[in-house]
């Protein structure tokens, strides 16, 4: 079933063909202090990230991504939460069409301008797919953009590739890019049970949410929404907004390393 982030397909529309989207275990969440549990037995956690394991940027009419050979354990995440080592697949964005909003977890009440997601998955299973169906068979690494004065020139590399993906089914080649240059200084995070934010809404993620956002510049911010979510045949309209709205909490905890 086509998706989208429109009113006619977005997320409030979801759980008509996607019934997981009214699941219990849904993300993203808004992460309150009050509600935040000091876990002293939470570890730090790791990644390395082999940069030639990079492939391809493209642009799915949804997101910016960039896709990462994910054949063996080549780039890892481990530690933290996480009962093992976890295969990184690919990592994303989610943007507003504004600098005051785009995040997709808001922490606090604060709604950040942009979220980053690494997605890894956990090779115990036989493959993306049929990690997706269990509870602990993803782990996705959130990082929060914050427009400031010091962009981090690291962002630089993913946004010079926007042009050539302009458009909906564009793509390029993207070789050695090692992810973790994007990381913040701070390894604090937050961590819940939750799901993929996009349909079919699946409730496997361990989510590690980084307490310190990067900082990016308005510029940057204008870069990602000069995608199109069309094909290049088709009328452009920017791709923006392509986040999801918070879900019910529940009476999931929210720890956090810190």
């Amino acid at each position: 079933y086509p998706w989208g982030y429109d009113s006619d397909n977005g997320p409030d529309q979801w759980h008509k063909n996607y019934p997981f989207a009214k699941g219990r275990h849904q993300s993203p969440i808004e992460i309150n202090n009050k509600d935040v549990h000091y876990d002293s037995s939470l570890l730090p956690w790791f990644a390395s990230y082999d940069p030639g394991a990079a492939k391809t940027i493209l642009n799915n009419g949804k997101t910016c991504r960039v896709v990462f050979d994910d054949s063996f354990d080549r780039s890892v995440l481990r530690g933290g939460p996480l009962p093992g080592v976890y295969r990184l697949r690919q990592l994303h964005f989610h943007w507003g069409s504004s600098d005051d909003h785009g995040s997709e977890h808001v922490v606090n009440g604060v709604r950040y301008a942009g979220e980053l997601h690494l997605l890894h998955w956990n090779p115990k299973y036989s493959n993306y797919l049929d990690a997706k169906r269990r509870t602990d068979g993803i782990a996705v690494l959130a990082i929060f953009l914050q427009v400031g004065e010091t962009p981090k020139p690291e962002m630089k590399r993913i946004l010079e590739e926007i042009n050539a993906i302009k458009t909906k089914g564009k793509n390029a080649p993207f070789p050695n890019f090692d992810p973790s240059i994007l990381f913040p200084k701070s390894h604090d995070y937050w961590t819940y049970h939750g799901s993929v934010t996009t349909p079919p809404c699946e409730e496997c993620v361990t989510w590690i949410i980084l307490r310190e956002p990067i900082i990016v510049s308005s510029d940057q911010m204008a870069k990602l929404r000069s995608l199109s979510k069309n094909a290049e045949n088709e009328p452009d309209h920017p791709l923006v907004d392509n986040w999801r709205p918070t879900q019910p909490r529940y009476f999931r905890m929210v720890s956090a390393s810190f």
